[in-house]
């Protein structure tokens, strides 16, 4: 389900589910997250998809265990505490999952075909806190606004427009932008990424933070959480009480 390449110091990691759209289980959570380890042997990192989408998010067959939770946010952190950069290389769906995978990395080029989405509202899913901010910080908060709240879906020009995404381009380019980084001084490039992830990430206030995960835990325990699990299996929509 993972496949490492290596393009001189540049380390291709590609989700390889296409079957599945490239969704991701506990399983492929934790080979991305132990490529991402041998892949930061290197000097740079591209992580993309095979098929038709980078990556359509969670398999829902196992998003509402607890297990999934766990190797989730242990891969994406894994991605953003690469201590080399991390571009993700998107031309399809990077829905849900794939949206949080996608901003865990350092840049995003994307394709034609490139669109984002976070419909958590739609199933009675949440994302943690990390995300939302991360989301915010690079999306704006419009933007952010628009994936969570109305669960509209930003293509490859809105999010090239917005920020959520840096260059347009195929696969190839983003390996080819990925050398360049490859070239420079990587205890330089480390230092200044740590600094911009403890920067303009900072670990929210003590209180502020319980609050939140309070918030982030409530959902996932909600009658709305049990509605949108019933409401898959008996395939019919689901009806939020807000409760």
């Amino acid at each position: 389900m993972i496949e490492l390449s290596w393009h001189g110091r540049v380390a291709v990691v590609t989700l390889d589910r296409p079957d599945k759209h490239n969704a991701l289980n506990v399983e492929l959570c934790r080979l991305i997250e132990a490529a991402m380890t041998e892949a930061a042997e290197g000097r740079a990192i591209v992580l993309t998809g095979n098929g038709r989408s980078f990556c359509s998010g969670a398999d829902l067959d196992e998003v509402y265990t607890a297990d999934f939770r766990e190797a989730l946010y242990g891969m994406l952190h894994a991605v953003t505490d690469a201590p080399v950069p991390v571009v993700a290389a998107i031309d399809g769906a990077a829905i849900g999952a794939g949206t949080q995978l996608a901003i865990a990395a350092d840049f995003r080029v994307v394709a034609p075909r490139a669109r984002f989405a976070v419909p958590t509202a739609r199933i009675g899913l949440a994302v943690d806190p990390w995300t939302i901010r991360r989301l915010a910080l690079l999306a704006g908060n419009g933007v952010a606004r628009r994936l969570l709240l109305a669960c509209d879906q930003i293509d490859a020009e809105a999010a090239l427009a917005g920020g959520l995404a840096d260059l347009a381009g195929t696969t190839e380019e983003a390996v080819a932008w990925a050398q360049q980084m490859a070239e420079l001084a990587p205890l330089t490039q480390a230092y200044s990424k740590r600094v911009l992830n403890e920067v303009f990430e900072p670990e929210f206030d003590e209180l502020l933070d319980k609050r939140l995960h309070e918030a982030f835990e409530g959902c996932w325990a909600s009658e709305d959480f049990a509605e949108g699990r019933r409401s898959r299996t008996e395939k019919r929509p689901p009806v939020f009480q807000g409760r």
